[in-house]
């Protein structure tokens, strides 16, 4: 197919090149399935090596996208998402052969069993088929989204956000390039051509006969979207309201660091904590310890009574607040009547995405591990390690908050569903 980059135009029919796209993927879907892990890796290599080769190229194309997103006015927090340097090239090319490097997700015998009259059954695992994902903002997950498809045999359609076009774009042509240079489909993976938002609806209302499954990554406003328009399952998660409850015997340095990291090591990421629960019991102890580092890393806290009681400088929590993302130098901060309270509060206010405990009491780590129902939970360690990386995942297209297919993180091996292969030796069902 040629590269629609160089021939869509204004007056072209958005919906006859959709659906050029969705049949290409369908095809190139059903080649990709029937791949070797070895074929899939070589393509990644390559990828990854075109990316490095190009990255000049990359740079450029990204001084244009940030030339843009500063005239528009854009947040510093999205300019940041937005921005490419050397480093970060080297980080994407990176992670394309981190994810080659994993274990093949497809063909693995999930379970195993015999029946009486003799048949062997087991459930393998295969591709979900044709994805397609939306994101805004950050062009890097151009590549991770990319990688992680081919690596489970998925063809994917890539739609990323405006802001990034020109980025976004770059990075393609050398998917591309990765593809064509070892012998698969180039249409495995393939970008939406154009920035029309009805292309979007499009992909979400009318593609059900190519698309398996749509990924959202990026704000509130497009996840919501996609959840409310599309035709086809969706994964993903609406919000990132993540939670630090500080037990009554968590380690008071402990406590400050991780809330620390937690809200500010980047403010802007789906992992980063809102909300901060402090015990009762120790909470004239920690609230001026955890508020002061905060407030030093120039964090506005936002406190229920208790708290702005202990430490000055807060400003009133309002109800709106417990539910509130910020993806900002904000956090809420509240002081719970013990770990009960704690986890009803993450119940009524909470996204399901991620929540922490510090504590040093064992019993307690298991009760709040136990019993909030998040898709992560962690105990004495940032939220800022919800990410597929950091799981050892390789990449990730973002964290599930459902409890349909996947939760967490999204890797390779959530990105491929199964089948029932079953062997017999001649057995007849009897009438």
């Amino acid at each position: 197919m040629t590269s629609w980059f160089s021939t869509l135009t204004d007056k072209t029919d958005i919906n006859a090149v959709m659906t050029t796209l969705g049949k290409a993927a369908r095809r190139a879907a059903t080649v990709l399935a029937t791949t070797s892990d070895e074929e899939r890796n070589k393509a990644l290599q390559l990828s990854a090596s075109a990316i490095r080769n190009n990255a000049k190229g990359i740079i450029a194309a990204n001084e244009l996208d940030m030339e843009s997103a500063h005239e528009r006015g854009l947040a510093p927090a999205m300019i940041d998402r937005l921005m490419l340097n050397a480093d970060r090239i080297e980080d994407m090319a990176a992670g394309i052969e981190a994810v080659a490097a994993l274990e093949d997700p497809l063909g693995r015998v999930l379970a195993e069993w015999e029946r009486p009259n003799g048949l062997r059954i087991q459930r393998v695992s295969v591709p979900l088929g044709v994805i397609g994902i939306i994101y805004e903002s950050r062009p890097n997950v151009t590549a991770d989204a990319a990688a992680l498809c081919v690596k489970s045999g998925n063809a994917v359609i890539l739609r990323g956000g405006s802001e990034s076009f020109n980025s976004s774009r770059a990075i393609y042509e050398c998917l591309r390039e990765g593809l064509v240079n070892s012998g698969l489909d180039a249409e495995s993976v393939q970008m939406i051509p154009t920035t029309d938002r009805a292309a979007v609806g499009f992909l979400l209302s009318s593609m059900g006969e190519w698309l398996d499954v749509v990924v959202p990554r990026g704000g509130k406003s497009l996840i919501r979207r996609v959840q409310e328009e599309a035709r086809v399952p969706v994964i993903g998660h609406l919000e990132g309201i993540c939670h630090v409850y500080l037990h009554a015997a968590a380690n008071p340095e402990m406590a400050r660091d991780i809330v620390l990291n937690a809200k500010m090591r980047r403010t802007g990421i789906c992992g980063a904590a809102e909300t901060v629960l402090v015990d009762r019991a120790v909470a004239e102890e920690l609230v001026p310890v955890v508020a002061a580092a905060l407030a030093e890393a120039e964090c506005e806290i936002r406190g229920d009574k208790d708290v702005c009681r202990i430490f000055e400088d807060a400003v009133t929590a309002s109800e709106k607040d417990w539910s509130t993302e910020y993806l900002d130098a904000i956090i809420s901060m509240r002081v719970v009547d013990g770990i009960g309270e704690a986890i009803e509060h993450i119940r009524e206010y909470g996204s399901g995405h991620t929540e922490s405990i510090v504590t040093d009491d064992t019993q307690a780590a298991e009760q709040f591990l136990q019993q909030v129902d998040s898709a992560i939970v962690l105990h004495n360690a940032s939220t800022q390690f919800a990410d597929g990386g950091e799981f050892g995942m390789g990449a990730e297209i973002g964290i599930a908050t459902g409890r349909v297919h996947a939760r967490g993180p999204v890797g390779a091996n959530e990105l491929t569903s199964f089948k029932y292969v079953v062997h017999g030796s001649g057995q007849v069902r009897p009438s």
